[in-house]
Formats: C-alpha cells, sequence, structure tokens
C-alpha cells in the first residue's frame, strides 16, 4: 500500500539499542559467578571466547555515559543467570545481583528504560548437567530465579522479557548444548518446558507487579514461497508455521500452533504434556511481543528425495530444508552481507504487518542489525556507511508498518557496542561502539563511538524525523 505520507514515530518510542550478558560482559568467574553452558564454548582456532568480551561488567557506568550521549530511551540486556544464582537453583550472589542493581540504577538515572532479558542462551552449567530444559526441576528454577529478579528489580524495571529466541534453541541448538546435540523429541521437551517456565514468570510478574510489562522475545521471519506455485505456499506455509507462530500460538493464545502440532506429531517429537500445563499456558497473557529480526527466509516444496536438506549460510538465518517439509531456495530479488546473511528491510515491515494481524499486541523490535569488518582508522575514528544505509532503510521500514497499523512501541538494534559474535568472534562487529580489541589481543578495551553513533543520535534526538 502506498501512503501520501507515512506517520510519525510516535511519542515515547523507545529508541534503544540491546546487547546480552555472556557476549558483553566478560568477567566470566568474577564476583561469585559461576559458570554457564557458554563458558564451555569453544570457539574455532583465532577466534575469541566469552571470558573477558567487550568487560563491560567492569566499564558499567562508562558505557552507561555514553547510552546517555547516544541519547537512548531503552536499553534492552539480559541478565546471567549464574551471575544472580551461581548454580541456578541454589543460593544468591549478592554481588552479582548487586551489578545489576547498579546497572538499573545507572539507566534510570538516565531516564533510560531498562528492558531486561530473564534468560539469553546462558544456562547456568549446574542445571546443564542435570540435564537442562529437558527436565521439569529447570522450570521451578526459572521461577525461582524470576522471583528474585522481581523482588530486587521490579521496582525499577517495568519492561522483562523472559527467553531470548527459544525457536533457534530448537531449529539451530548447536551452540545452547556444548558437547552433544539433543535430539528433535528431547529439544520440543526443552521447548514445552520453556513455555511452562515462561508463562509461571508472566504469572508471577502480573502478581507482584501489576504495573510491569512482559512478554518472550522469539526470533520471527517473514517465510517467502519460492514461486506462486501451490506447492511452494504450502512449504512456505509449513515453515512459518514451525519456525515462527508456533512460538507465539502457545505464548498468546496458550495451545500449540495445529500445523506445528501436525509436525512434531508426524515427526515422533511431540513434547510430553503435564497435567495443567496448559491450563496454565492458556492464563498467562504477555504484555507485549519482542521481536528479533535479521532477515526473511524463501523456501521451495520439499521433493522427500533424500535431498531436501542443503547448507546454507548465515548464522542463525542458515536455511538447512527437512524432508517432507521445505527446502530452502534463494531469492534473487535480495542482497546479502559479506558474512551470507540476507538483507531484506522491506520484510521487516511485512513481518511485523504478519505478528499484528495474528496477536494484536505491542511490538518492541529486540534486535536487528548488521554484522561488519569494521576497520578502526589510524585518527581512531570508525566509519561504517553500510550499518547507516542498513538501519535507515529498516527504520524507514518500520515507519511504514506503524503506518499501516502496527503497534510498535520501540526499536532496539543489535548491538549497543561491540560484542563477541557467537560465530565470528569480533571480526563480526555490530555495536554503535567500537572496542579496541581482537580476538587473542585485548587492545585498551577503549570505546570508540562509530559514525553511525553519531547518524543514530540525530535519529532519536529528530524521533526518526532525520534518518
Amino acid at each position: 500500500m502506498f501512503y501520501k505520507q507515512a506517520k510519525a514515530f510516535p511519542d515515547g518510542f523507545l529508541w534503544g539499542a540491546s546487547t546480552s550478558s555472556y557476549q558483553v560482559e566478560g568477567a566470566w568467574n568474577a564476583d561469585g559467578k559461576g559458570p554457564s553452558v557458554q563458558d564451555l564454548h569453544e570457539p574455532p582456532a583465532g577466534i575469541t571466547d566469552f571470558k573477558v568480551a567487550s568487560d563491560h561488567y567492569h566499564h558499567m557506568e562508562e558505557d552507561v555515559e555514553l547510552m546517555a550521549e547516544l541519547g537512548l530511551k531503552a536499553y534492552r540486556f539480559s541478565v546471567s543467570w549464574s551471575r544472580v544464582i551461581p548454580d541456578g537453583a541454589g543460593k544468591v550472589n549478592e554481588a552479582g545481583l548487586a551489578f545489576y542493581g547498579r546497572l538499573v540504577d545507572a539507566l534510570v538515572a538516565h531516564d533510560i528504560v531498562p528492558v531486561a532479558t530473564m534468560f539469553h542462551f546462558d544456562l547456568p552449567l549446574a542445571l546443564h548437567e542435570n540435564g537442562g530444559w529437558a527436565e521439569r526441576a529447570t522450570i521451578d528454577a526459572f521461577e525461582r530465579y524470576a522471583r528474585v529478579l522481581f523482588e530486587r528489580l521490579g521496582d525499577r524495571v517495568k519492561h522483562w522479557l523472559t527467553i531470548n529466541e527459544q525457536n533457534v534453541m530448537v531449529i539451530h541448538p548447536g551452540a545452547m548444548n556444548p558437547g552433544r546435540v539433543p535430539d528433535q523429541p528431547e529439544l520440543y521437551q526443552q521447548s514445552h518446558n520453556m513455555f511452562v517456565a515462561s508463562a509461571k514468570a508472566t504469572l508471577l510478574l502480573h502478581e507482584m507487579w501489576p504495573d510491569a510489562k512482559i512478554g518472550p522475545a522469539p526470533n520471527i521471519t517473514a517465510i517467502y514461497p519460492a514461486s506462486c506455485d501451490p506447492r511452494d505456499v504450502i512449504a512456505a506455509d509449513n515453515w512459518e508455521a514451525i519456525r515462527c507462530w508456533n512460538y507465539l500460538d502457545v505464548a498468546c493464545f496458550g495451545h500449540y500452533n495445529p500445523l506445528a502440532w501436525a509436525y512434531m506429531e508426524e515427526k515422533g517429537c511431540a513434547p510430553r504434556i503435564e497435567p495443567g500445563d496448559m491450563e496454565l499456558l492458556a492464563k498467562a497473557k504477555p504484555d507485549y511481543l519482542g521481536c528479533n529480526y535479521y532477515a526473511t527466509a524463501t523456501v521451495a516444496a520439499a521433493k522427500n528425495d533424500g535431498h531436501d536438506r542443503a547448507p546454507r549460510a548465515g548464522d542463525q538465518q542458515v536455511m538447512l530444508g527437512e524432508e517432507g517439509v521445505y527446502r530452502g531456495a534463494e531469492n534473487s530479488s535480495l542482497t546479502k552481507t559479506e558474512y551470507g546473511w540476507i538483507i531484506d528491510a522491506v520484510g521487516l515491515r511485512t513481518t511485523l504487518r504478519r505478528i499484528a494481524g495474528r496477536y494484536g499486541l505491542p511490538i518492541l523490535i529486540t534486535e536487528n542489525g548488521l554484522g561488519a569488518k569494521d576497520v578502526l582508522e589510524a585518527d581512531g575514528t570508525v566509519h561504517d556507511p553500510y550499518r547507516i544505509d542498513y538501519l535507515r532503510r529498516h527504520f524507514e521500514q518500520a515507519q511504514l508498518a506503524i503506518t499501516d497499523g502496527v503497534d510498535l512501541i520501540g526499536y532496539c538494534p543489535w548491538s549497543f557496542m561491540d560484542l563477541v559474535s557467537t560465530h565470528q568472534g569480533y571480526g563480526k562487529r555490530y555495536g554503535f561502539v567500537y572496542i579496541d580489541r581482537g580476538e587473542e589481543e585485548l587492545g585498551s578495551l577503549a570505546r570508540i563511538p562509530k559514525d553511525s553513533f553519531r547518524w543514530y543520535k540525530g535519529v532519536i534526538r529528530s524521533n526518526g524525523a532525520e534518518m
């Protein structure tokens, strides 16, 4: 639809930025922090691990000052479960909890809305060794962890996200399961237990802090059929239901998506549902939805010939295909980044429209950004016009989605500062702020605003009127 004039971004729009704890904090064993599954991460040769990362733990006040200089209205971060409760279920680590208290206080002092993600790929190692999300005990541990966070931070944190990219943990589970990749039945059992844990946290927050808001943060993307062949359309419907809608249907409607459930039954991976689970899911309604968006996907009809699976580049956006379900396809209308990720700004608008039409809830874009090989010049500057162009085009499509009627409440690009990319370390940088370090050489760890920092500052100052 063409409009004579796009609607302005609403007053109070949450222009923000995102990070996750294990990718920025460092201090992997400081002040009583327990190990998480990410501490077992064995990166490829020449790629850093997460032990120091961007050392946000020791630079937090400086980083928040930079956020204030940028003009952020919101900061979406994650809490490290094992920093707060080292073994995931036992004694609270006061020093670790105090760090997040100081972070929240600093954000509030600068009128930056804290958006706290409770779980972002970093399960405490002790829980993992006891069966992880496949065990019902982890649900109870998560509920207790939620209570600790809400009791200690809930007076200041009014925007919560339960679990980051639950769907990615099912469809691309390697990075979250060191040493052993679970089979499909176990993965879908993990997922069901995450649904129940999220529901319990949602009900608990609504009970303890009725003025607060909470929701999930899956990775959602529009799926395109490779052609108008009806069989390609069926394949796109298959994958969109399995990959995307199922995770929001359970959260919003309290029941599994019927097409996704049919798939799980066919594949023999339908989860075990305990008495009371579905009643609990039906009661726990999110207040808003997080959406991590990077790119769309294009699929063709499965041939079920033993060759539906094929490797694709792009980290989380990898399209592997699945026998009898869908086959990955190329989209000649789109370009790619140097790392093989598809660039589809219009796809963001499409995705937001589809989410809004199905669920009718406010949406916060919780991740979206461009990874690139940024270079620190001899004069101390970092020029990243490609990131500015990428974000400008996506912001424009977000504004068109608002004009379409989408209740978009904010946009938190990935990421505020450079961080450890899960697969490419510091060679692949996302931030508005450059961190002076390499893979093995820590450098000065100085914080250096990039050109995109200054550009985004103008976008925020003008509430999107100047892009």
